[in-house]
């Protein structure tokens, strides 16, 4: 469903091919429309590049072929007033050469997919709106805002400790706060088939994607 396909993400990379951070649907068309970027995919072993009319092109072959059943791998499409148009999984910046961050920010929507939006106390899994950040060393007793002092908690998990540490509080972390080395939401995103193609352009040894 093309309301489905608008949520979809799209990795950006810079003019060398490396991956910088991540997009979405809408802000990927713009630029590609705008020929400020082109599509990548990275099929037999092969790059192939696209700019916005002949991947208009490609995608309305595409969409023939998966209607016959001779393309295992059905996109996502959104659809406009003359033409349906496949959305991309990579675009290419033509003109933008500044190098990926290599540090993971440190704020809330990463820590809630580091934990998996699970209470690290009681380990069931929440809605985002359900739960809260914990200091496992209280602020009280000059726990600061770290990637090893920060986890995920649900509020009744959050309220039984109150100021204590867990010990004191007869709770345990499932497991340990650690710094991830990777964006947690992208890890979460590579889970996905659908974007299994990124892998092509992720070293997790040197580059690390930010995500906007």
């Amino acid at each position: 469903m093309e309301s489905v396909a608008l949520t979809s993400s799209v990795l950006v990379l810079n003019r060398y091919y490396m991956a910088v951070h991540v997009t979405n649907v809408k802000r990927a068309f713009c630029l590609l429309f705008k020929e400020l970027a082109e599509v990548v995919t990275f099929e037999d072993d092969n790059y192939n590049t696209y700019d916005f009319e002949s991947w208009v092109e490609i995608s309305q072959m595409r969409k023939e072929f998966e209607a016959r059943g001779d393309d295992g791998d059905n996109g996502d499409y959104v659809r406009t007033v003359s033409y349906d148009i496949r959305v991309p999984r990579i675009i290419r910046l033509l003109f933008y050469d500044r190098l990926p961050q290599r540090r993971v920010k440190l704020n809330r929507r990463n820590i809630f997919a580091r934990d998996e939006n699970r209470c690290q106390y009681c380990g069931k899994r929440f809605p985002t709106s359900e739960l809260t950040l914990d200091h496992v060393v209280p602020r009280s007793r000059n726990g600061g805002s770290s990637w090893t002092n920060l986890v995920c908690a649900c509020v009744a998990c959050n309220v039984r400790k109150g100021g204590r540490l867990p010990k004191e509080a007869g709770m345990h972390l499932i497991r340990p706060a650690i710094r991830p080395h990777r964006s947690p939401v992208l890890h979460l995103k590579l889970r996905s088939p659908k974007y299994q193609s990124w892998k092509t352009f992720l070293d997790t040894a040197y580059w690390e994607v930010e995500l906007k």
